[in-house]
């Protein structure tokens, strides 16, 4: 790491989900940079050892590590909150970026659809499993990497598992609506502490988080990505604002876009729906709804 690199989060203790590529590798990278102590997660081990030590040789950061888990599994879930809580001091940073888009409806082994599963179930339970942690920090701050994907769409509350037609995208979609409902009812449970939650779109970035989709599609977007669409750098730079900026500190609920607050969809401002969501989750993944 430069000595000329400002080092904001020096003895910060920072989690990425989804951090063995694409953006969430960025944004650990840049959480390095910033001087903290990174934990790398990802299902593959050997992609998240590759990536924990691009990170510390790019960085001089010899204080990021790697740790698995299978985010479509609750059970594993538990096992990663446990071996964080077990091994980190404080979570003074979280940072939910881990997400899929599956091109046809799968089924865990839970028992729930695939998409709402990894990308708002776990991340929901992960949180509140490390509640207690994050509360050791001075002012712990969780950011939710959410999606503009959100807009245009609404919960079904009798079919939050897409059993009456799936779509690739419409399952992306709610899944994404659910991040940022998630993120106001957290921040409303989180008021009046220093811990705080906020929500975000990275931009349109090339990653590949739709490698499931059929191939022309995958071509269409390959095309298009190398023309238009940010980089994973270009695309962490909220998140990384999120968790490290002044100019957010006590700031809590919000959804941000190119690091400026923004209003996000009717639907996402619902926080009847959001409490709703809040109460059908924790009794899907087995926990005490709470305040």
């Amino acid at each position: 790491m430069s000595d000329a690199q400002p080092r904001m989060l020096q003895d910060k203790v920072c989690v990425v989900t989804g951090a063995t590529g694409g953006i969430g590798e960025a944004t650990a990278h840049g959480l390095a940079q910033l001087g903290a102590a990174v934990v790398v997660h990802g299902r593959d081990a050997a992609k998240g050892r590759g990536a924990a030590d691009r990170i510390k040789q790019a960085t001089g950061n010899a204080g990021v590590r790697f740790v698995e888990g299978d985010l479509a599994a609750l059970a594993q879930v538990r096992r990663l909150a446990e071996e964080l809580d077990r091994s980190l001091p404080r979570i003074d940073v979280l940072v939910l970026n881990a997400g899929l888009a599956c091109s046809h409806r799968s089924i865990t082994a839970d028992g729930y659809e695939t998409t709402f599963a990894v990308n708002h179930l776990a991340p929901f339970l992960l949180t509140h499993l490390l509640r207690a942690k994050l509360e050791r920090s001075a002012a712990a701050r969780i950011v939710v990497v959410a999606s503009e994907a959100h807009r245009g769409t609404q919960l079904d509350f009798s079919d939050l598992m897409l059993e009456k037609g799936y779509g690739q995208m419409r399952a992306y979609s709610r899944s994404k609506l659910a991040n940022i409902l998630f993120t106001r009812s957290l921040a409303r449970r989180l008021a009046g502490t220093p811990q705080t939650c906020n929500s975000l779109h990275p931009g349109v970035v090339r990653t590949g988080i739709f490698r499931e989709a059929p191939a022309l599609l995958r071509g269409i977007l390959s095309t298009i990505g190398r023309l238009l669409l940010l980089s994973p750098e270009q695309g962490a730079r909220t998140s990384l604002y999120l968790a490290s900026s002044s100019e957010v500190a006590g700031q809590s609920g919000g959804y941000y876009i190119r690091c400026k607050s923004a209003q996000p969809s009717d639907a996402a401002r619902d926080d009847a729906a959001a409490e709703r969501l809040w109460e059908v989750s924790a009794k899907l993944v087995g926990v005490a709804a709470g305040k």
